[in-house]
């Protein structure tokens, strides 16, 4: 693992859910409702439309890019390391049953 890991892809999930991608190939599942109940900068995201529409990568971590216009400065961004260390690894989700 990189010293601070770095997500390269982010895929919402259902019922405010994030699969996120790290470099190393793992996939951690975030539950992000205990963030959205805070409000303040979450508010925005407890529209469920609008959390998987404005879900990226940005800063090497999970973000939403509340603005629209993919500033770095202005998203809201976790912390890759809380993700990685807190959240339990998965399955890929995207992977094709055969």
């Amino acid at each position: 693992m990189d010293l601070i890991p770095k997500v390269v892809q982010a895929v919402a999930g259902e019922n405010f859910t994030v699969y996120a991608y790290f470099s190393d190939g793992t996939i951690r599942l975030l539950d992000a409702k205990p963030l959205l109940e805070k409000g303040g900068v979450f508010a925005p995201l407890q529209d469920a439309e609008f959390f998987s529409q404005r879900l990226t990568v940005l800063n090497d971590t999970v973000a939403w890019d509340v603005n629209g216009d993919r500033d770095p400065c202005a998203c809201v961004d976790l912390d890759p390391c809380e993700i990685y260390e807190s959240c339990p690894a998965v399955a890929d989700p995207l992977r094709e049953v055969i």
